[in-house]
């Protein structure tokens, strides 16, 4: 895709008037649109683009959209809904109020081409200079941050979206293969828990309930597991390709207690070629 740079997303004057009627009291996201501007620009991004092809979404949205997103823990298609049915969003990001956005995968794909072309550094040094020169950062000043916590934080979420989608998978195959009994040894509160997808599904923030829940994960999994290796269960449940993936990912997150399961710290998990990434795809690392 093809980048056809703009320098400024002003919001248009019918998504103001709307956001200003429908929120009287000033939203946090169209405060920040007025006192920094355009915080990204597309201008920062076009080496990240070719100069043919169809033009691509307009990558300082997308980029505007992920700190959004992570601001409010959303997924991807959490993000793209709240782009598309927000006005506050709107108004932060310039949009018409029909606009519907983008596709969630315009998030997941600007991912990986910052980091291929090394732009993460140049997008926060823009953003250092706007700031600087609205006078909210002072020369020689300090600004410390803990990187190991930022990546803490979003290694466990990825854990714990592995363990809940696996699990999702797991019973949605039995669920197929033998749905009688499913009903069976299934608890009620199952539906509710692993009934969604885990990217449809927002975590906790607070660490502590992070670790509650992966906790209640990983005695549901041993639960469902010794139900599924029971001498009673069909032997056609064992060979399922879920069920070994389910069982695969408990061995590499979870280890096992007297009283149950603990989960495994982030240095005691297989190596990367090792560690099973995905439900859908035990091959992928």
């Amino acid at each position: 895709m093809s980048l056809p740079p703009r320098t400024r997303y002003d919001s248009p004057e019918e998504t103001a008037r709307v956001a200003n009627a429908c929120l009287p009291h000033a939203h946090p996201s169209w405060r920040l649109s007025d006192a920094l501007g355009p915080i990204l620009q597309d201008h920062d991004c076009a080496a990240l683009f070719p100069t043919r092809g169809q033009p691509a979404v307009a990558p300082g949205r997308l980029a505007l959209i992920s700190l959004l997103q992570f601001a409010e823990n959303l997924s991807d298609r959490q993000a793209a809904q709240a782009v598309r049915s927000r006005i506050a969003w709107k108004y932060l990001l310039g949009l018409e109020l029909p606009d519907t956005g983008c596709d969630h995968t315009g998030l997941s794909e600007l991912r990986p081409r910052l980091v291929q072309h090394d732009a993460v550094t140049q997008l926060c040094e823009s953003l250092l200079h706007q700031l600087q020169a609205l006078g909210l950062l002072q020369a020689r000043g300090r600004q410390r941050t803990d990187s190991t916590q930022v990546l803490a934080a979003i290694s466990a979420f990825k854990r714990l979206e592995l363990v809940g989608e696996a699990m999702r998978a797991a019973l949605h195959s039995l669920a197929e293969a033998a749905p009688v009994w499913l009903r069976m040894p299934m608890p009620p509160e199952w539906d509710t828990r692993y009934g969604a997808r885990r990217e449809d599904y927002r975590l906790p923030k607070d660490k502590a309930k992070r670790q509650a829940l992966a906790q209640t994960m990983g005695a549901d999994g041993v639960t469902w597991l010794r139900a599924v290796y029971a001498p009673t269960a069909p032997a056609a449940l064992r060979v399922l390709p879920a069920v070994e993936c389910l069982r695969q990912i408990w061995v590499q997150h979870y280890l096992p207690m007297a009283d149950g399961v603990t989960g495994r710290d982030n240095d005691n998990i297989p190596p990367a070629a090792h560690f099973v990434s995905s439900p859908y795809d035990p091959e992928a690392h």
